[in-house]
């Protein structure tokens, strides 16, 4: 396992070390701060989570330039503790590749047609159809799917059984994890004579460079035209996004969104877990949905929004707390109904006498 020193922790990480910091301290794992014991790294960025920092056993911790305490630990300040703590753990725990060897194993099945690079990977028991092309170093993962006419870019991974219907386009380096499915049709029926009768969907689905499918999560196919998912979007698992829906650039959608028919997102867009999106609305740049929120109207950008109803979070938060006082209010009102009461009769009692 590597060791590193704390010198070296520095210069990785960006940050300047204490004037009586051991630049020869070494460093050899990084974990959690409840877990870290002497010789390990951790990190803090939130303040949920500030007396595990405080308890914390760890040799060294990364924290906000903010933060100001002192603590045992050597301190560490940079402006992004997550993304510097990833980038010590790549190194002391780097990845080991595995090793594959490029080709199309003997049980697998390969259209004539098929246009498959020599530098690719067809795993056992994957099924590529016919007029597909497979991009340099791509791989098909062992029970993957790819369909008709399909075309994969440099660097893709297909995970095992991941299914690319027919006519799906994805640019290089698209990640799609195990059990989802990209290009199924979509959910789209006429009543026509007391029935449901499905509707075509002639169109694709495309996924730019960079995009990442998770697992057993769905993207319809266009019902003509595209499905068209932007350059760099990350899609956690059982996400569900419906027939010609765009998503821009760089955004984020969390596990069991769903996001139906023709909405379309701006870039750096954040759904969190559990946000519902109805068709046809347009969401703005750099707008986030908090956990469990609803989208019904087209939003400005640069909003954060809350609830069923997709209001401003401020707004959200302002109702929730007077919802939670409804009894001490109602208790309030009760009170002061039966002092006019009394009140009235009084006045009534005092009118009487003259």
């Amino acid at each position: 396992m590597p060791i590193l020193t704390l010198h070296e922790i520095a210069q990785t990480v960006g940050a300047k070390l204490p004037a009586d910091a051991d630049p020869a301290m070494s460093i050899f794992g990084a974990t959690t701060l409840e877990e870290a014991q002497t010789g390990q790294i951790a990190f803090y960025e939130h303040p949920k989570y500030l007396r595990a920092l405080r308890m914390t056993k760890a040799a060294v911790v990364i924290v906000p330039p903010a933060f100001d305490e002192v603590l045992a630990p050597v301190v560490l300040r940079v402006s992004n503790p997550a993304a510097a703590f990833s980038a010590i753990l790549d190194k002391l725990e780097p990845t080991v590749p595995q090793e594959r060897e490029s080709g199309i194993h003997p049980t697998a099945v390969v259209h004539p047609t098929a246009r498959v690079d020599p530098t690719a990977t067809i795993e056992p028991l994957a099924v590529v159809e016919e007029g597909v092309e497979i991009g340099p170093r791509s791989i098909v993962g062992a029970h993957a799917l790819v369909g008709r006419h399909s075309r994969l870019g440099e660097d893709c991974h297909l995970h095992p059984h991941a299914i690319l219907r027919d006519g799906c386009l994805l640019g290089s380096r698209v990640v799609i994890q195990s059990g989802a499915v990209i290009g199924s049709i979509g959910f789209g029926f006429a009543f026509v004579e007391g029935r449901h009768r499905r509707l075509g969907h002639r169109g694709c689905v495309q996924l730019d460079d960079d995009v990442e499918v998770g697992a057993c999560t769905t993207i319809d196919r266009a019902r003509f035209g595209r499905t068209w998912i932007q350059t760099g979007v990350k899609i956690d698992n059982l996400v569900q996004i419906a027939h010609n829906v765009v998503i821009g650039p760089h955004c984020l959608i969390v596990a069991q969104t769903g996001i139906s028919g023709s909405a379309r997102l701006g870039q750096y867009v954040t759904l969190a877990g559990q946000v519902g999106v109805v068709g046809h609305v347009e969401i703005g740049d750099q707008v986030i949905v908090a956990a469990k929120g609803g989208v019904s109207k087209d939003t400005a950008p640069r909003q954060q929004l809350m609830g069923t109803y997709g209001i401003p979070a401020k707004e959200a938060r302002e109702l929730v707390a007077h919802y939670r006082r409804l009894p001490k209010t109602v208790a309030k009102i009760k009170a002061l109904e039966q002092e006019l009461a009394e009140l009235k009769v009084l006045v009534a009692k005092s009118l009487a006498r003259g």
